[in-house]
C-alpha cells in the first residue's frame, strides 16, 4: 500500500510538472509590474528569515510543513506547482534537501529552474562542518542555522537575491535586514556570555541527532548524540549502548530531545543513565504559530535558554 501511494504521488507530480511546464520561463523570472514577487523556500526556518526581510512585499510558500523533517521529504503537487511558477527559490543546501533522496534537486530539475538564476542556497559563505571522520560532497553537516552567526549569513544572502529580483523594493529589504541582523547579533552575544559561566565538566549537549556541531563550535559546548544525521539509521541498540557508555564517564546533568524526532530512544538513554531529559529543543523546524519557538529568533532563544539552564543544573 505504501509503495502504491508513492507511485500515485509520483504520477501526480509528473502531471503537475507537464501541465505547468509552459509557465516556467526562466527569461521572465521577474514579477510583472505591481505584482508581488513569488518566493518559494524549502523549510520553515528559511521561511521565517525571509518573512522578516520581505514582510508583505512577496507571496511566500514554504514546502516542508512545520514540525516535519526536511532531510527526507516527498513534495506535494502544490509544491511542484508553486515551484514551477516561482520568481525566486531559496534552499539550505549543504546536504539537507539535496542529501538522502535529493528531493529538492529533483523538484527544481523537473520545474526547469536554474541554479544561481532561479534558486539559491542560503548557506553561501558558511564555513562548512563535515560529518565525523568524513569530508567531501555529500558528507556535509547541513545544520548551519544552529549558529546565529550563520543565521546572519542566511539573512544577508536572502536580502541580496530579493533586491536583485525586486529592485523597486531594495531599500525596504535593506532596512529590514539591518534591524533583523542587529536582533540576531544581540542574542548571539547574550548566548556566548551565558555559556561562558557554565562549569567545563557540565558542558556537553546530548541530543538524538548529531546536529549541534555548528552550535558546539559557536558556543564552546561539545556535543554527543545517538545517531549522526537523520538520513541514517536512527536509534539502533548499538547506538544507544555506545552513548550510554560515554555518558557514564561524564558529569553532564541534563539530556535534550528535538521536537522533530521520535523521543523514545532518548527516553531509553535517560532511563539507562539516570540523567533526566531537561527540555525539548528545536533543530529542523520552528514551532507551530502561537507556540514557543514559532520563529527562527524565538526557536534559537528557546534553545539557548533551555540548554544553558539544563547544563547549569
Amino acid at each position: 500500500m505504501k509503495q502504491m501511494k508513492k507511485i500515485i504521488l509520483g504520477l501526480a507530480l509528473l502531471l503537475s510538472v507537464w501541465t505547468l511546464g509552459a509557465c516556467s520561463n526562466n527569461k521572465n523570472s521577474q514579477p510583472a509590474k505591481n505584482e508581488k514577487l513569488k518566493v518559494v523556500v524549502t523549510n520553515s526556518i528559511i521561511a521565517d528569515i525571509t518573512k522578516n526581510i520581505a514582510k508583505d512585499k512577496i507571496t511566500l510558500h514554504s514546502i516542508v510543513p512545520v514540525g516535519k523533517d526536511p532531510h527526507e521529504y516527498e513534495p506535494l503537487p502544490e509544491d511542484v506547482q508553486k515551484t514551477s511558477r516561482a520568481d525566486l527559490i531559496f534552499y539550505n543546501g549543504i546536504n539537507l534537501e539535496t542529501g538522502g533522496n535529493a528531493w529538492f534537486s529533483k523538484l527544481v530539475k523537473n520545474a526547469n529552474k536554474k541554479e544561481n538564476e532561479d534558486y539559491f542556497a542560503t548557506t553561501k559563505g558558511v564555513k562548512v562542518i563535515y560529518l565525523e571522520g568524513q569530508e567531501g560532497k555529500g558528507k556535509e553537516d547541513p545544520h548551519a542555522w544552529l549558529n546565529l552567526e550563520n543565521g546572519v549569513i542566511y539573512a544577508k544572502n536572502i536580502e541580496k537575491q530579493l533586491a536583485k529580483k525586486d529592485p523597486k523594493n531594495k531599500d525596504f529589504y535593506a532596512k529590514n535586514l539591518e534591524s533583523y541582523v542587529k536582533k540576531l547579533e544581540a542574542l548571539d552575544q547574550e548566548a556566548k556570555s551565558k555559556f561562558a559561566s557554565i562549569p567545563k565538566e557540565k558542558k556537553l549537549i546530548v541530543t538524538s541527532e548529531g546536529c549541534f556541531k555548528y552550535f558546539s563550535k559557536a558556543y564552546g559546548i561539545p556535543a554527543a548524540y545517538i545517531w549522526e544525521i537523520n538520513t541514517e539509521e536512527e536509534g539502533t541498540p548499538d547506538q544507544i549502548k555506545d552513548l550510554v557508555a560515554k555518558l557514564r564517564t561524564t558529569k553532564v546533568p541534563s539530556l535534550f530531545v528535538e521536537s522533530s524526532v521520535d523521543d523514545r530512544p532518548m527516553k531509553t538513554i535517560s532511563k539507562d543513565t539516570n540523567i533526566p531529559i531537561y527540555s525539548t529543543i528545536f533543530t529542523d523546524s520552528v514551532a507551530k504559530k502561537g507556540q514557543n519557538g514559532d520563529s527562527y529568533y524565538s526557536m534559537m532563544k528557546w534553545n539557548l535558554d533551555k540548554i544553558a539552564e539544563g547544563l547549569a543544573k
